[in-house]
């Protein structure tokens, strides 16, 4: 008769072998959450930590925690997950040794073949180290600009005004700017005619900043006064003044925004002429400029500059126009007087030859 006991004593391994698989797995994804619900609080944490000993703002603060904990969590359910593969292969009777030293063994050769991916982690290592870049500033990546929705090891994650995603591997960044780390500026071109008092513009400028410093929400992201830096340049139709406003990071282009909808309206108001490019034709050297007028033309006005034109040329060509001259021809040996451009019949028929 068959042995039923062995039977049940190889039923009940395999069973507990799937057992213990299973609650090492059942393990690891309860240890993730935990993880995913700890590493918020720590951040708050770190953030508190960070502001003790640094005399930095709590949203730059919060930016560099939220970049290292979104990297730490990554890295730790990681680990978890391959210890967890690992132990449940030796439970099921795998030598884990060998594996282990094949996967070194493959990890060299492939580091050695994939050099870009190791360049990339090196360097994804050192932009969390030196704090280069984080999670929700506003960076220009080799040209292309946008705000930081992900950082890892390997890449740095874009997201264009547009919605458009751009990826960069960390190893081909070769320039980076950072546009929102501890303070924003917003630079302003101000334009005006030649005509207008520069001294009263900077005045109604500085303001309008101060209006908008006693307002919210402007008033809690506004670090300091409008600062005008004078006049800039001489461009063709105006008088360029320069200016800039400090704000905290990433709100300086809201309060560019509304910085230029009060000039306007304010500029409107007083008769301060903001001036668009405009020529003014001159016809001929020593004609008299004209002004091309928009709407209904004076047909009659029109006639006499165009004729006053015409007469001006007309003089200027007779002045520099040769007279005929009055030196006797010689043909044939016999001498004429070229006394008119075109003879009359009487001179035609007596123009005969002479003895």
């Amino acid at each position: 008769m068959p042995n039923f006991s062995e039977y049940v004593e190889f039923g009940y391994g395999y069973l507990g072998i799937i057992g213990r698989i299973l609650g090492l797995i059942v393990g690891a994804w309860i240890t993730s959450k935990l993880i995913h619900r700890w590493v918020p609080k720590m951040r708050v944490w770190l953030v508190s930590s960070m502001q003790s000993r640094q005399d930095q703002p709590n949203v730059e603060l919060e930016k560099r925690a939220a970049t290292l904990g979104g990297i730490f969590r990554k890295t730790l359910v990681v680990i978890i997950w391959l210890v967890v593969v690992m132990m449940a292969l030796g439970e099921a009777g795998f030598d884990v040794g060998p594996l282990l030293a094949g996967a070194g063994v493959a990890g060299l050769a492939i580091g050695f073949g994939a050099q870009n991916l190791v360049r990339d982690v090196i360097s994804g290592v050192f932009l969390l180290l030196e704090n280069q870049l984080r999670v929700n500033d506003v960076g220009i990546i080799n040209g292309t600009g946008g705000l930081v929705e992900e950082m890892n090891l390997r890449t740095t994650v874009l997201r264009g005004l547009d919605g458009t995603v751009h990826i960069f591997p960390n190893g081909s960044i070769t320039s980076l700017s950072n546009r929102t780390r501890q303070f924003s500026f917003y630079v302003f071109n101000i334009g005006v005619a030649y005509k207008e008092d520069t001294d009263y513009v900077t005045k109604v400028l500085e303001e309008l900043s101060d209006e908008m410093m006693q307002e919210e929400p402007f008033k809690s992201v506004i670090l300091e006064p409008l600062q005008v830096l004078g006049v800039d340049q001489f461009a063709d139709s105006a008088v360029m003044i320069k200016a800039r406003i400090k704000t905290v990071p990433i709100k300086q282009w809201m309060v560019g925004r509304e910085m230029n909808r009060r000039i306007k309206m304010k500029f409107d108001e007083l008769g301060i002429e903001i001036p668009f490019p405009h020529r003014s034709i001159y016809v001929g050297e020593a004609s008299k400029p004209f002004q091309v007028k928009s709407g209904n033309f004076d047909r009659q006005e029109i006639k006499s500059i165009i004729s006053e034109v015409l007469v001006e040329q007309g003089m200027k060509s007779k002045e520099i126009m040769p007279t005929r001259s009055t030196k006797p021809l010689i043909q044939s040996g016999k001498k004429t007087e070229a006394s008119s451009p075109l003879p009359n019949k009487d001179a035609a028929t007596d123009g005969g030859d002479s003895d």
